[in-house]
């Protein structure tokens, strides 16, 4: 079976490890053939590379970029899959534009609404992450039967692996060794709502007067939240990290994990944490319930509520363990499974 996995890869992000992920175990089957187009010089074909599967670079810097549509035209040529698996809104775009003639499967990972008449319509197959994805789709107008609930997963022993070498941030952060901290990892983006987390913290100084706050990530809402940092007087008690490489061994050195998001499609980040046997306090967003106990859960918006489970969490830690559902080999065999029924 030949299929070609196409996604922009501009700037690394949860949804292109998950790509990197599945890519990897699909590659450990013998009946299966796999190909990707990706921008050539960005992180996700970096790290695909070394697994060996043939890559069709282009410069793809524009969402809808020519070169982009003329390399996946020519890859359809000559690689004649038997199956296009998308993993973007623009990939999609772009391989409906070459009117294919085999079926076309889209990834989606976002909780987002969908635009009447978007390209999300024309996929032969949608692949949800989670039932609460899959709610959004069918109540745009998406027709059931072509959505498929496929759980994102994660590789325990990789990331236990990436966790093994310690990163040290209390010392980095100059805070005592045992320094209760609570860590976020997420793009500093609306969706992601840091800055409910930071109003937590205000809440939390008063009730935990020695926890510390650290949120690894980068966007377009850097400024705003240090603003908010600044109006509740939190400069020594949250701190924005900016893009860390080494998210799993931040991870692994939280008392607690914490998500404040208030739209997401399951949340791959606290697969990370879970792995990691870590705590974790969440909104209740999106997908983030199907993977989260209730008990750890607090409502979208609401920082007082996220502050007092944290805080809860930290003098009752509630060890945690990853299920078997949301493990790479687990995605990569319902996925192959679907493959499998389309041709």
């Amino acid at each position: 079976m030949r299929v070609l996995h196409v996604d922009a890869g501009r700037e690394w992000r949860g949804g292109q490890n998950q790509v990197r992920l599945l890519l990897r175990e699909l590659a450990q089957q013998r009946d299966i053939d796999i190909r990707l187009v990706t921008h050539r010089a960005g992180e996700l074909a970096r790290r695909v590379a070394p697994s060996g599967i043939p890559i069709d670079g282009v410069t793809w810097s524009l969402g809808l970029d020519p070169r982009a549509w003329w390399t996946i035209r020519r890859t359809l040529r000559t690689f004649r899959p038997e199956l296009i698996h998308v993993h973007d809104s623009h990939a999609l775009t772009l391989c409906r534009w070459t009117r294919p003639a085999v079926p076309l499967i889209a990834h989606r990972r976002v909780d987002f609404h969908v635009r009447p008449g978007s390209a999300w319509f024309s996929a032969t197959r949608i692949v949800a992450v989670s039932r609460a994805v899959n709610r959004i789709l069918i109540a745009d107008g998406v027709q059931a039967g072509i959505v498929t609930v496929i759980p994102d997963g994660v590789d325990p022993a990789e990331i236990h692996a990436n966790a093994s070498h310690p990163l040290g941030i209390r010392a980095r952060l100059s805070l005592p060794p045992h320094t209760p901290l609570a860590v976020n990892v997420a793009a500093l983006v609306d969706h992601k709502d840091q800055i409910t987390l930071i109003r937590a913290a205000a809440t939390a100084r008063a009730l935990r007067p020695d926890l510390h706050w650290a949120v690894a990530g980068e966007g377009e809402r850097r400024h705003t939240l240090e603003a908010e940092i600044g109006r509740q007087g939190l400069g020594d008690r949250v701190h924005l990290l900016g893009y860390i490489s080494e998210v799993d061994a931040l991870i692994r050195e939280a008392n607690v994990f914490v998500m404040s998001s208030k739209e997401e499609g399951m949340g791959s980040a606290i697969l990370h944490a879970l792995a990691l046997g870590k705590p974790v306090v969440s909104t209740a967003a999106g997908g983030i319930p199907e993977v989260v106990p209730p008990d750890s859960l607090v409502p979208i918006a609401d920082p007082a509520a996220l502050a007092r489970r944290v805080v809860d969490m930290l003098a009752h830690p509630v060890a945690t363990t990853l299920p078997e559902l949301f493990t790479a080999k687990s995605m990569a065999q319902a996925t192959l499974a679907l493959y499998r029924s389309l041709v």
